[in-house]
């Protein structure tokens, strides 16, 4: 009997599949998410050569990533909002669309202080 909780290829490919729809449907509905994909590349090649070793590539290209993971996060709360409440005001669905957009300010924050700190690091104090 296979293991109700195994997840072949077949599986594995399908969920792979739901996660580049994921992505697709971000980058068309959200100008921010795209915003975020694009100083994303150009911050690429930056990390390689700011950073000393592979643990600073890391850092660098790991909180840039967060960025865009917590986008999409907060997108998803939006369309949820959205769909539940449509045009009607509510006071809580403000609060969550609004702790979204927190959340996303944060994970700028630690972009900034990752990238200062070994741009800081490497750069000024060499």
């Amino acid at each position: 009997m296979a293991d109700p909780g195994f997840r072949g290829p077949k599986q594995i490919y399908q969920a792979f599949q739901w996660s580049m729809k994921g992505l697709k449907a971000t980058y068309r509905a959200e100008a921010s998410f795209r915003m975020e994909i694009y100083l994303f590349i150009l911050l690429l090649p930056c990390a390689f050569l700011l950073a000393d070793n592979h643990f600073d590539i890391i850092l660098l290209i790991g909180s840039a990533l967060l960025v865009l993971l917590v986008e999409i996060i907060n997108s998803a709360i939006e369309a949820v909002v959205d769909l539940v409440c449509g045009e009607e005001k509510h006071k809580l669905a403000g609060r969550a669309k609004d702790m979204g957009s927190a959340a996303v300010f944060m994970s700028q924050v630690i972009v900034l202080l990752v990238w200062a700190l070994i741009f800081n690091h490497n750069i000024l104090s060499s």
